[in-house]
């Protein structure tokens, strides 16, 4: 068993983490497809994700 593995918690339907996965894949596909960004989190920060793989914060200093 490889480390990461041993620190992950067990859920009670272990089928989560793979539709977990699968949706976030699919929304990347999604954006591409519509020349559009994913927002997630990343670090304790919200970021945009640009289909060419770019990654900035969702918020710069001045929109706050």
């Amino acid at each position: 068993m490889s480390e990461t593995q041993k620190n992950v918690p067990k859920r009670k339907f272990g089928w989560v983490d793979k539709w977990v996965k699968m949706t976030g894949d699919r929304a990347r596909i999604d954006a591409k497809a519509n020349n559009t960004y994913i927002v997630y989190e990343k670090n304790g920060e919200l970021v945009k994700e640009f289909p060419n793989g770019d990654i900035e914060p969702l918020y710069n200093d001045g929109d706050r």
